[in-house]
């Protein structure tokens, strides 16, 4: 029996559903799997074809960021690897090589995070759950998606943590966030105006009918409060701007990492790399030369 590229995709996504990937990636690869083979269908299974059509696809996408395009060829690779491990490609037509991505951090500045958080009409369940978000990843660093499917259960109020279950979790792996007084102030007042009737299932972040609020959505309602803003601010903004603002506060990149989530320093790193001003203000403080000989004061010329 001859295997199209859209059966060998259905068992594919079959496979890493059973090994409890997460929704949002199962929802990229999908998207970004079938997106080439609508364009390049025809050419399956035969690989000289599909490699030049890989080539191809990926040269109409040059103009994208880096980031963009890395994570559409991983989505490719990993589903023709994983078509060769069973027998329905001969070999993986994707041997382009990733683009260099430095990782350029977007943070905020403090005056437009001010202005930012002034915005909420916190007399609103909407407007006290989005002035709550905003705090929460400005405090913490959490990933919108993950914030976005916390339940009040996740919370430890007397211990000001917070518990990212690994269902949860973008690496799948469970953590735990420190969060300040002011942000769990924050949480406890969104929490005074839930309705009776929600259960505990219903998320920390929900939207007004009680239902679980899209990422999507999220970043729809922060690109309005860009707009009064005349500021772009996006959910992933917040969390690089906390990420920097930890580092310029003295925090340590260990904790950092703990933190955000990271599997590895190579992310948190990214972070490391403030702006000349920050370095030049690090440099004064902890110079080693200058903790070796303190400035005197000049000599007078004879």
């Amino acid at each position: 029996m001859h295997i199209t590229w859209q059966m060998a995709l259905k068992e594919f996504m079959f496979t890493k559903e059973a090994e409890g990937t997460a929704t949002s990636t199962l929802r990229g690869y999908r998207y970004h799997i079938t997106a080439f083979f609508d364009e390049h269908g025809e050419k399956w299974p035969d690989i000289p074809k599909l490699k030049r059509a890989v080539v191809a696809h990926f040269a109409s996408l040059r103009a994208s960021s880096p980031a963009h395009y890395n994570l559409r060829r991983a989505y490719l690779k990993a589903f023709c690897a994983w078509c060769v491990q069973e027998g329905y490609l001969d070999q993986n037509p994707v041997q382009i090589p990733k683009r260099k991505d430095e990782g350029a951090c977007r943070n905020i500045d403090g005056e437009t995070l001010e202005r930012l958080l002034a915005l909420p009409n916190q007399q609103t369940y909407a407007g006290r759950r989005d002035y709550a978000l905003m705090l929460l990843q400005l405090d913490t660093g959490i990933r919108p998606g993950e914030a976005l499917q916390l339940t009040p259960a996740d919370i430890c109020w007397d211990a000001l943590e917070i518990h990212v279950p690994s269902t949860v979790a973008k690496t799948r792996t469970s953590r735990v966030v420190v969060m300040s007084p002011q942000t769990s102030k924050a949480l406890r007042r969104l929490m005074a105006l839930r309705p009776d009737d929600w259960g505990d299932d219903v998320p920390l972040f929900a939207s007004a009918n009680g239902r679980p609020l899209p990422s999507n959505e999220w970043s729809h309602k922060l690109a309005e409060y860009s707009r009064k803003l005349g500021v772009k601010v996006t959910p992933y903004m917040l969390r690089h701007t906390s990420a920097i603002m930890f580092l310029r506060g003295g925090g340590n990149v260990f904790a950092l990492q703990r933190q955000l989530g990271h599997s590895s320093l190579v992310m948190t790193k990214r972070y490391v790399h403030l702006a000349d001003e920050d370095l030049h203000k690090q440099h004064a403080i902890a110079s080693p030369v200058a903790q070796l000989l303190p400035s005197r004061t000049r000599a007078r010329r004879a």
